[in-house]
């Protein structure tokens, strides 16, 4: 049991819930085209950082993180807190000029995210991986 609703190993799931302790916030400098009513921060952790913008208040709105390890491990943490994820898909890069380098979406109470690419919850958690030390 690892008293979270994500299907994930309770050691592998406990080694995320640290990392995820360690990650350093910032504000994100402003992205051209920001959509409105989003707050954007930058997790860093073991010299890696992830844009992250945020929306919504539960049960509804969404996350977007940069599509690579700190950006999966920051989305596995919030779906942790919030509960299953029922849309989960990726921006390609260039499609946003907030996340040049793509982006990794996921959303709660119908919120609907980009389907450039629709990754599964064990490709977030492989990702994830190498943000661990």
């Amino acid at each position: 049991m690892t008293g979270s609703v994500l299907p994930i190993d309770a050691g592998l799931l406990a080694r995320f819930r640290d990392a995820g302790t360690q990650i350093a916030w910032r504000p994100a400098p402003a992205a051209p085209r920001s959509a409105r009513g989003r707050s954007a921060r930058v997790a860093h952790l073991h010299d890696e950082e992830a844009r992250v913008e945020t929306w919504g208040r539960p049960p509804k709105g969404g996350i977007a993180a940069d599509s690579g390890p700190v950006g999966a491990l920051v989305l596995l943490l919030e779906a942790d807190r919030r509960g299953a994820l029922p849309a989960l898909g990726a921006r390609e890069a260039g499609g946003s000029p907030a996340f040049a380098a793509g982006a990794l979406v996921a959303g709660w109470g119908g919120e609907v995210v980009p389907h450039d690419t629709v990754p599964e919850l064990r490709d977030l958690v492989e990702l994830a991986r190498y943000a661990l030390r």
